[in-house]
């Protein structure tokens, strides 16, 4: 959520920062409903104070034994005081649609972050590895030979519909060795904390990480009014929500390894083959919390960890900055990482790695103090690190042989017994 003061101080900054992720002028609405709100708290103490210089007229008039002037101004009073009851309701009003409109309008981009109206507007800042040459015709993950019999879309559509899928034997394993090294590299190497969350959570979570009021469609809601996290930045970021943290233990970085949910309302049509686009899905997500003036500096320490599994992995890819019109809702500045896939010919997002500023902290409040310093609100991070099924597809993909088997990747061998390969039977070998 935005800074209403910051609104005030600098309203054309605040539309021109709008206006690169293609929006309209929101300056004049928002400060005029600010104006209501504040007119209507001066108003309530205005006639506060006018209650507190009649009543103790009211008090002179009666010790006087002026009491025609003690019953006028005691009936003033009255009125009033029937009259400031009802202020705090109607501020209460303005005060609840005003944070209702700042809760719709995205963050604001960095200056840094370049300008573009959609993905085409996207800046490459590096590449590693260099795309293996095929001396046969690559095939994409669910048409592997060796991949089909542990990867079954009929059974899933049976049980639950499109963009689900069983997965058994072979393929289940290594998508569980490569959960397992994701999270032991980020605890182990890079210093993230592991931790277990729930993934049904009330709607103050939705809202305090911007998936609510704005996306609703997007998630899925229980009958009894929980929603199931499309990501655990969700739980992970909202676990300080409400804190005053001691700003000597940060920044705080978390890591967790969790079904996902999302209903994909606005991707009709779009991969519904495979598995990249899922209603359900695993991911090792990163959530760093920390002071605003150290969230540049663990963007980049939190890209570079979702790079480094990739690279642990051999899987080519490559690293853009997302331009203002193809960001998140609640980001500042966004890396995502893209893998390749060679079934398909082409890079595709593996990771996306967010700065968010102190835009979720406004609307958690979660704020931080530092010795003799007043609370301030904490910077937020998320990243992927990494999508588990789509990892999996990279490794099937960029693996795959030319008589169906799938060589997999050195670092994950201790994760499955020592054994190297999927055969081209689909078992384990």
């Amino acid at each position: 959520m935005h800074d209403i003061r910051a609104i005030r101080e600098n309203p054309a900054a605040f539309d021109a920062a709008l206006a690169r992720r293609g929006l309209a002028p929101m300056s004049a609405d928002i400060l005029s409903q600010d104006e209501d709100r504040r007119g209507m708290i001066l108003l309530a103490e205005q006639k506060q104070a006018e209650i507190n210089r009649l009543s103790k007229l009211a008090g002179t008039a009666k010790a006087t034994g002026d009491i025609a002037g003690f019953e006028s101004l005691r009936a003033e009073v009255n009125d009033l005081k029937a009259l400031v009851g009802t202020l705090p309701a109607k501020a209460a009003e303005y005060d609840t649609a005003l944070r209702d409109l700042l809760m719709t309008i995205p963050n604001l981009p960095l200056d840094e972050v370049p300008d573009g109206a959609d993905e085409d507007g996207n800046v490459e800042l590096r590449r590693w590895g260099t795309p293996r040459r095929f001396d046969f015709q690559p095939l994409e993950h669910f048409d592997i030979p060796g991949v089909k019999p542990g990867m079954d879309f009929e059974t899933a559509a049976k049980l639950s519909g499109a963009r689900f899928v069983v997965l058994r034997g072979a393929v289940i394993r290594v998508h569980r060795a490569l959960a397992q090294f994701m999270l032991d590299t980020h605890i182990d190497e890079h210093g993230l904390t592991e931790t277990w969350t729930p993934v049904l959570v009330k709607e103050d979570a939705m809202y305090g990480t911007n998936q609510l009021p704005k996306f609703a469609e997007d998630s899925y809601q229980t009958t009894n009014g929980w929603w199931l996290i499309p990501t655990s930045e969700v739980t992970l970021t909202n676990s300080v929500a409400g804190d005053i943290l001691d700003g000597a233990v940060l920044p705080r970085r978390m890591t967790a390894h969790t079904q996902c949910f999302r209903s994909e309302a606005g991707s009709a049509g779009k991969d519904t083959a495979g598995m990249l686009r899922q209603h359900q899905f695993e991911k090792v997500e990163m959530v760093t919390i920390c002071t605003p003036e150290s969230a540049l500096a663990e963007h980049d320490r939190m890209t570079r960890c979702a790079e480094t599994i990739l690279e642990r992995l051999g899987i080519p890819y490559r690293t853009i900055v997302l331009c203002t019109g193809d960001m998140g809702f609640g980001a500042q500045k966004t890396h995502d990482l893209e893998a390749w896939l060679p079934g398909q010919g082409r890079y595709r997002e593996i990771s996306s790695v967010s700065t968010c500023g102190q835009f979720q902290a406004r609307r958690m409040n979660a704020r931080y103090k530092t010795p003799g310093g007043k609370p301030d609100f904490v910077a937020t991070l998320n990243g992927s690190g990494l999508a588990v099924g789509r990892c999996l597809i990279a490794v099937l993909e960029n693996g795959q042989q030319a008589d169906g088997s799938v060589d997999l990747p050195t670092v994950l061998h201790p994760y499955l017994g020592g054994r190297t390969r999927i055969a081209a039977d689909g078992a384990l070998a």
